[in-house]
């Protein structure tokens, strides 16, 4: 089946890699990205390059997922032009290193904003059409972090993976009896393919990071050097588009509830699955395991 997907933050990395791998499939693929006409302009061209280089359906929207009305927008313009959405995909995020303590708190606000609170908008504005047709899926791109090892000098980004993922795991059951289902895809530590690290942001406070660099020289090398040489080769960013794609694809009521990609095994799976496990029987244990699973409209 042909679904109609936004997917947030696809202007690079795992946001335009998935675009395109669903694109691939014979989806129609809407790739929200911010300031299409100005400096994402180039990427809007090459979506629509690789839409007629490959006779695909792949098209850029205006998304910023810092906007509630920009976010309103884009669902609306899925809506008019196909009368429904089918796969919302939550990718946008943004990354920070550094030592925690040197991040002022309005920065720890802004990233939670880019990371969390962005979620929030966009199911806003695009659940109540997925809770109408009493069908849908919407997937979460986490992080190994959440539940696997943690690194210093990149708490702040993590916290804010933990927070979305928290999210995604609480509205995977209040969307249940709605017929929409939730998949939690979890990457690991991907050092090529993404530009998370090239592009992260850096403590405004830089006495306070000065001070943090007499005791933890060079560790932000040391961390990226360590899980690039943990990463098995062949290890490419690709491998999570692929999955996505793959989990897209699936039958309805048959997508996974989480799924981990990570080569470096940094230990998130494991923790996940018993988390995972004591959540389906403590929803059993209440009568509410029904929760657990989605039966699409006509089922």
């Amino acid at each position: 089946m042909s679904n109609i997907v936004l997917i947030t933050g696809a202007s690079s990395g795992f946001g335009a890699l998935t675009a395109r791998a669903l694109a691939d499939s014979g989806h129609t693929v809407y790739a929200g990205m911010r300031e299409t006409t100005g400096r994402n302009a180039p990427q809007v061209q090459a979506a629509a390059d690789y839409s007629k280089d490959h006779s695909v359906d792949l098209r850029a929207v205006e998304l910023d997922v810092n906007s509630q009305e920009s976010a309103d927008a884009a669902v609306k313009q899925l809506i008019d032009e196909h009368g429904r959405i089918d796969v919302l995909i939550h990718n946008a995020g943004h990354m920070v290193t550094g030592p925690t303590e040197a991040f002022t708190p309005d920065q720890l606000d802004q990233l939670f904003d880019i990371n969390v609170l962005s979620t929030q908008r966009v199911n806003r504005a695009a659940l109540p059409h997925l809770r109408k047709a009493g069908r849908g899926l919407v997937l979460w791109v986490s992080s190994s972090s959440v539940k696997g090892g943690t690194p210093p000098y990149l708490g702040p980004y993590f916290a804010a993976k933990a927070a979305m993922d928290s999210l995604a795991v609480t509205y995977a059951g209040e969307l249940a009896r709605w017929g929409v289902e939730t998949s939690i895809v979890v990457p690991g530590s991907f050092t090529s393919g993404t530009n998370h690290f090239a592009h992260s942001g850096h403590p405004s406070d830089s006495a306070v990071e000065a001070e943090y660099e007499t005791k933890y020289a060079g560790l932000m090398e040391q961390v990226s050097q360590k899980l690039a040489a943990l990463a098995p080769e062949g290890a490419e960013a690709s491998l999570v588009s692929d999955e996505i794609a793959r989990i897209v694809a699936l039958p309805e009521g048959k997508r996974p509830y989480r799924v981990h990609i990570d080569p470096a095994d940094d230990g998130s799976a494991e923790v996940s699955e018993v988390a995972d496990r004591i959540r389906r029987e403590f929803l059993t244990r209440i009568d509410l395991d029904d929760l657990l699973s989605v039966h699409p409209a006509g089922a």
